[in-house]
Order: structure tokens, then C-alpha cells, then sequence
């Protein structure tokens, strides 16, 4: 995997996740063409300056947690997603 392809790739599908709506890291590993590397997704992510304005906030974990915590959660209230314990509910918001 070349890195500076795959970094691009990821940028721009995570760019691309609307306001209000979530898509998990394997789902962004998927789409970048690079299926099982959803956790290179997370690091990819993790290493984003700060101030970026890539959405970030909207990639949570498979199972709907908000990997994140309280900053994640505030941005995806402000945008109209509901969080309820720490977790999204994927099938309402699920992106693509």
C-alpha cells in the first residue's frame, strides 16, 4: 500500500461524509479501495493537524461508538445526530 495515495484517498471520502450522517473507518477503508485496513483509516485520521477541517467527528466505530469521546459526540449533536451512551445508531445514519 502506497501511503501517500492511500492518506489521499481517505481524505477525500472522510471530506465527502455529509453533515448529519456517519460512515464507519471500514466503510472509508472500503471506498478507498483498501478493504481491511480500517484501523490504517483511524491512523490516517489521528494525524490530521489540528484546526483541520477535514469532518473527522464523522467516522465512528462499526458498532456505532463514538472512538472519540465527549469533542466527537458535541460535534455530531450540533450537526442533528443523536448520541445516546457513547454511540450512533448506523442504520438511521449510515453514510453511504
Amino acid at each position: 500500500m502506497e501511503t501517500g495515495s492511500f492518506e489521499q484517498a481517505v481524505w477525500q471520502i472522510v471530506g465527502a461524509v455529509p453533515p448529519g450522517r456517519v460512515c464507519t473507518y471500514g466503510q472509508v477503508a472500503q471506498l478507498a479501495g483498501y478493504p481491511h485496513h480500517a484501523r490504517h483509516v483511524g491512523r490516517t485520521l489521528a494525524r490530521l493537524p489540528p484546526g483541520s477541517k477535514l469532518p473527522w467527528h464523522r467516522i465512528v466505530r462499526a458498532d456505532g461508538r463514538l472512538p472519540l469521546g465527549d469533542e466527537q459526540a458535541t460535534r455530531l449533536r450540533r450537526e442533528g445526530v443523536p448520541v445516546l451512551a457513547g454511540r450512533v445508531r448506523l442504520t438511521l445514519l449510515g453514510w453511504p
